[in-house]
């Protein structure tokens, strides 16, 4: 249950989204990595965004900038007040992404959903293909809170300073034998490895597989204690893209309360391709 994790009242259960369906102050949405899921049944009232289509700047190699964001906010009837509350396949993956967002641009009511999609189903709880209509607010966003995300400067000086960096991709793309996770397309980066000193805590080792929920508070304060990720660090999580990682600082900060993690959204698709930034190979 939530109520272990040390910031609780930023992760929800299901129950607690089955009672507020109708619930005008409440915003469900649903954040996949398969953007066609939404579309075969979701969460009655739930809206939709989409990583590639829907988060990410359409020319530049960012996420939407605080107009782009301040109008989808708008445009899906949330309001500075309204609670956002995300899910979504791959044990909220792309929801822990969202929430990273809007946290970055000062949104102050956000959850995650514990066991996204995967535990809803499971379930047997409603699903819908109606996609709803909402009215249209004016949203303003917050200056952005840069003490949650890195670039490649920071991590630059994270390397100098022999600061703890986590590697949340699977062990192939961590040891340089894949270049992106198994099963997907094989490119983005001209080298594989690893940042130099990272150390390899795969993102989904803090999920029940069963459920799609996340583990305990003991067993995730082991997971990462026992390789060096204690909360006296700066801390720094990367990826690929900066979705698996986004996952994993969820975990650290509002799970298991880390007081300083950063997310580094560049991640391996810009370290991998960046001239003269220092990798390694190898387990």
């Amino acid at each position: 249950m939530s109520e272990q994790y040390v910031h609780s009242e930023y992760l929800v259960e299901t129950d607690w989204v089955a009672s507020h369906l109708n619930d005008p102050e409440v915003r469900l949405v649903e954040a996949d990595e398969d953007a066609l899921l939404y579309a075969t049944g979701h969460i009655p009232g739930a809206a939709q965004v989409d990583w590639f289509t829907t988060l990410q700047h359409p020319v530049v190699r960012d996420f939407l900038t605080t107009t782009q964001f301040e109008e989808l906010c708008g445009s899906l009837g949330i309001s500075n007040q309204t609670t956002v509350v995300f899910y979504g396949d791959k044990n909220n993956w792309f929801a822990c992404y969202s929430f990273w967002l809007f946290e970055y641009y000062g949104h102050e009511n956000i959850r995650v959903m514990n066991g996204g999609r995967q535990k809803w189903v499971l379930e047997n709880r409603p699903l819908t293909k109606d996609t709803p209509t909402f009215p249209r607010t004016t949203y303003k966003a917050k200056k952005p809170s840069k003490n949650i995300r890195a670039f490649r400067e920071d991590v630059m000086k994270h390397i100098e300073k022999n600061l703890p960096l986590v590697d949340v991709r699977s062990p192939q793309e961590y040891s340089g034998e894949l270049l992106a996770m198994p099963g997907y397309p094989q490119e983005g980066a001209q080298r594989g490895g690893h940042i130099i000193g990272a150390v390899n805590i795969p993102w989904a080792q803090a999920v029940n597989t069963e459920t799609g929920t996340f583990k305990s508070l003991e067993e995730l304060r082991r997971l990462y204690t026992t390789k060096g990720i204690t909360p006296d660090k700066e801390i720094v999580a990367y990826c690929r893209i900066g979705e698996r990682s986004s996952h994993t600082w969820f975990v650290l900060k509002y799970l298991l309360g880390y007081p300083n993690v950063k997310n580094y959204d560049g991640s391996w698709t810009e370290w991998g391709n960046l001239v003269g930034a220092p990798i390694e190979k190898g387990a």
